[in-house]
């Protein structure tokens, strides 16, 4: 079965001066977030961007996948911290996305250095946000391991 989200945005006026809200539709977890074309090319000041919200869907996913690998590894986390930066430029053919780097830090009790790294990488490339990207959007992952003395 197929699962279905949805989102929706309200946007008056021209892209320059205009201005919108975003909503998600499916959860309801957040209602007339303010976005603009400034937000996704100047100073954010308090507004959202379609970049943002990507990096925040990839962190999320990642971090799941991340987790289900290791835990297939016999390696489960204990904790992992993964944060997203997704870079919006000015290309010759206009503004695109043009990466999308994740960094993660984890404690996982019982995997080597050499595994967390590896098993960073396979989830990059099986992460179902990573693949949608792959393709038009430079993709990669910074893994640390966390050891505690």
């Amino acid at each position: 079965m197929a699962a279905v989200r949805t989102a929706t945005v309200t946007w008056s006026g021209d892209l320059m001066s205009g201005a919108g809200s975003v909503s998600a539709g499916s959860s309801d977890t957040f209602t007339d977030l303010p976005v603009s074309w400034a937000s996704r090319t100047e100073d954010a000041e308090g507004r959202t961007s379609p970049e943002e919200l990507l990096a925040a869907a990839h962190a999320s996913c990642y971090a799941m996948a991340f987790s289900a690998d290791l835990g297939r590894a016999g390696t489960p986390p204990e904790h992992l911290h993964v944060s997203a930066e997704v870079t919006f430029e000015k290309l010759d053919t206009g503004w695109t996305v043009v990466s999308s780097v994740l960094t993660v830090i984890g404690h996982v009790p019982g995997c080597t250095e050499e595994a967390f790294k590896r098993i960073a990488e396979d989830a990059k490339d099986g992460c179902p946000i990573s693949r949608a990207l792959a393709g038009n959007v430079a993709l990669s992952v910074q893994a640390t391991l966390e050891t505690h003395a």
